[in-house]
């Protein structure tokens, strides 16, 4: 021991705290990097997109992308979580707006609308998340998976409350309903045109498609 008090020891000079332009560039920096691999990863794959390509889709020297990241390793982690929490922070919002008693038939569609929300308006990270995981290292994998999990949770409890109400269908299986509408709602960021009409009225057709069906009501058939 130097004998010096913690509180009086010099900080190092990386420990000190940066001035907030610098630190807001830094962050507009990461972003970027973010940003640009998140596109890459989605229409190259993972296995094929190198750092070098994302600093240069950046704007920066390959070696000053490990100023912002130790590796492509971590830059996927951070891709993956940014994707899957767009998503879930657009349900939860929607579905805390609702009254407290809303009915479990509104809190569906809130969840419908807000995944449709996160994943239609953070495309690339999104996208880069249903289309790459299965080609990431294992460990990457399972790591990503108990967040998928945490997500995949949320709706097991929304269906669970509406079947336990009566309001969903008792002949059916929640885990084959929630897999089926997830991976139906993934998709569309593959194929959704917002020249083609409000996001509003997309999201509106997609929850009546899910809740109705395509066949007219029997009444209406001729």
């Amino acid at each position: 021991m130097n004998g010096v008090a913690p509180s009086t020891r010099a900080k190092p000079a990386r420990a000190r705290r940066r001035p907030a332009a610098l630190e807001s560039a830094i962050e507009a920096t990461r972003d970027q990097i973010l940003a640009h691999a998140a596109r890459l990863f989605r229409h190259h794959g993972y296995a094929a997109t190198t750092l070098r390509e994302i600093a240069d889709a950046a704007g920066i020297k390959a070696g000053s992308i490990y100023y912002h990241f130790g590796s492509k390793d971590e830059i996927l982690r951070e891709v993956l979580d940014a994707g899957i929490d767009a998503v879930m922070n657009a349900v939860r919002e929607r579905i805390d707006a609702l009254p407290a008693h809303a009915p479990h038939r509104d809190r569906i569609a809130a969840a419908i609308d807000g995944h449709l929300y996160g994943l239609l308006h953070h495309g690339d990270f999104t996208s880069a998340n249903i289309r790459i995981y299965g080609q990431i290292p294992p460990a990457a994998k399972a790591r990503h998976r108990v967040v998928r999990r945490a997500y995949a949770q949320v709706w097991d409890d929304l269906l669970q409350a509406a079947l336990d109400a009566g309001e969903l269908r008792h002949d059916t299986n929640l885990a084959v309903i929630r897999l089926f509408l997830i991976g139906a709602l993934n998709w569309t960021v593959e194929w959704y045109n917002p020249n083609r009409g409000a996001f509003s009225s997309f999201s509106s057709q997609i929850t009546a498609i899910v809740f109705d069906g395509i066949a007219a009501p029997r009444r209406a058939r001729r």
